[in-house]
């Protein structure tokens, strides 16, 4: 039977549960076990697909096509495993089942309630992967901070779960905030004290308290945490801050969080963490030999998570390539033909980001021509494919109103036309194409060297594709289609040969980035980068170009 770990949080949003979660999930699996997350998000939305990224942050899609929370996100690339639509799940998905339960009549006219049908139909989800044996320990991440009205029913679930299973079974990880205030000069414990003392009142006490700090923790403020919150003094643990969340797992191994858990849950038998690739990993990350610039053109990018499995797959493949990777943010809105150069010059590579709506479109166009005409290594993930398609219509095969039927309905030339299986959908919610689609690669392509096999996988989130009509056109001129869809011939990679990189997928490849596995045209995109920055150094330093050889 599986053994149940259950994150919560307060005081605060934002602390970090999902990477505590991860981090934990990352440690356990190390040692051997088998190990999985769900994020159970108090929202009333029935998944974060058709909110808006600066309200929740992007939104991660699964294997099997589920729109969901970006902590599934951090659950992958840790753990290098798929989750999929189970392991997220929404307030909105809770009261959608059980009210068509009760339409079916499947509750013999009883009066619905929050206790006990909601309650029922969480705790259901809640053990839903363990029923199979895949797993020995389950981690569930209860979204959202204790104490808030959403967050009540999950709580409650929590707390019955904590009564019917055996209690080895079963351990609560609080979450909170140690504040240091520069006027007092000193850590403050009380906000935790509140929040553990919420929590109790819900009914739910915690076994392990994990305080995040910038300070470290004295030993004589554990063992007051420890009185005050009624937990054992080497069950509150130190979650300092760090320069990258991938230091996290090392850290709460020295903090000794996995043990205590493997402990409380009342299992023996486990190894050894094994954690040398992630060290070799982090080795990388701390200690880069080079360093190159990378423009990201997007829409909201004064929101950092819009853009979270972007970010963190130049993570991973500035690692692999052993560079450090400056992120510049580039607001295509103020980008024109006659600031173009200006802004973009000083860059070593250019990646268009993916998106919907009109907002910033030309200027987006007006880049992707610059890295086309200038050898700029360049990278466009869904819309931005989109834009390097429109680009090269309208300024090399001359289609001056070239555009796509999304920001311009009545374009003459619709290079980038809505999906013929989309025309008919009015629903805006979970009915895009999504998931895990295959593609063909050519022989002798940029992305069949990438890659390195005739036959991919990778994940989708679109309604608007390449039209077709015009591929003949766009390949005679030197645009090529690189990657198709067997099965319906959507091209799903563009790409440049007679260019040094220059290359756009439909699909979203950041998605399938982990630590262990590095997604392969990031790495490509960075070592195109690099090659292009030492370019720009010999031409600017041919002295000291000489005095190297």
């Amino acid at each position: 039977m599986a053994k149940y770990i259950f994150v919560t949080g307060g005081v605060t949003s934002s602390l970090g549960k999902g990477i505590i979660a991860a981090s934990l999930a990352k440690l356990l699996q190390a040692r051997g076990l088998r190990v999985t997350i769900q994020k159970f998000d108090p929202y009333i939305n029935v998944d974060p697909g058709t909110l808006n990224p600066y309200e929740h942050g992007e939104c991660y899609v699964t294997e099997d096509g589920a729109e969901t929370d970006l902590d599934l996100g951090h659950y992958e690339r840790f753990l290098n495993i798929f989750t999929s639509q189970a392991n997220n799940v929404t307030t909105g998905r809770i009261y959608q089942t059980v009210i068509n339960k009760e339409r079916e009549g499947a509750y013999l006219g009883k009066t619905v309630q929050v206790v006990p049908h909601i309650t029922d139909e969480i705790k259901r989800r809640m053990q839903l992967l363990g029923q199979n044996n895949d797993f020995d320990v389950i981690i569930t991440e209860i979204g959202g901070t204790v104490g808030d009205i959403e967050s009540l029913p999950f709580v409650e679930a929590v707390r019955q779960l904590q009564w019917e299973l055996p209690e080895e079974d079963s351990v609560v990880i609080h979450l909170t905030l140690i504040p240091y205030l520069k006027a007092a000069k000193e850590l403050k414990t009380k906000p935790t004290q509140h929040s553990v003392k919420m929590l109790s009142q819900e009914g739910v006490h915690p076994d392990i308290l994990v305080c995040r700090t910038e300070r470290p923790l004295s030993e004589e403020l554990r063992r007051k945490i420890a009185l005050f919150c009624n937990v054992k003094q080497e069950a509150v643990i130190e979650a300092a801050d760090v320069p990258t969340i991938y230091e996290v797992p090392v850290t709460m191994m020295r903090e000794g969080l996995d043990l205590i858990c493997l402990k409380k849950l009342n299992i023996t038998e486990y190894n050894e963490p094994d954690l040398v690739k992630w060290k070799e990993f982090l080795d990388k990350l701390k200690y880069p030999k080079s360093r190159v610039t990378i423009g990201l053109i997007g829409k909201y990018l004064e929101l950092q998570d819009a853009y979270k499995s972007i970010l963190e797959s130049f993570i991973h493949a500035g690692a692999m390539n052993e560079c450090e990777v400056q992120i510049i943010n580039v607001h295509s809105e103020y980008i024109t033909d006659d600031n173009v150069a200006e802004k973009l010059t000083d860059l070593d590579g250019l990646l268009v980001a993916p998106g919907f709506g009109h907002r910033g479109v030309e200027g987006k166009i007006v880049a992707v021509k610059y890295a086309r005409e200038n050898g700029l290594p360049f990278f466009g993930i869904c819309l931005g494919m989109q834009m390097a398609v429109i680009e090269f219509a309208r300024n090399v095969l001359g289609l001056k109103e070239a555009h796509s039927t999304e920001m311009n309905p009545d374009t003459i030339d619709p290079v980038i036309d809505l999906m013929e299986e989309q025309k008919k959908i009015t629903s805006k919610g979970g009915t895009m194409r999504l998931g895990a689609y295959p593609c063909h690669l050519k022989e002798g392509t940029l992305a069949y060297r990438i890659y390195g096999k005739p036959v991919i996988s990778e994940r989708h989130r679109h309604r608007w594709e390449f039209n077709n009509k015009y591929l003949g056109l766009f390949e005679k001129a030197g645009m090529i289609a690189s990657g198709t869809n067997p099965g319906t011939g959507l091209v799903e990679i563009i790409e440049l040969p007679a260019h040094p990189f220059f290359i756009g997928v439909q699909y979203h490849p950041e998605l399938k980035s982990t630590v262990e596995n590095p997604q392969p045209i990031f790495v490509h995109f960075i070592k195109a980068a690099k090659a292009y920055a030492e370019k720009k150094t010999e031409v600017k330093n041919p002295q000291l170009q000489s005095e190297m050889i």
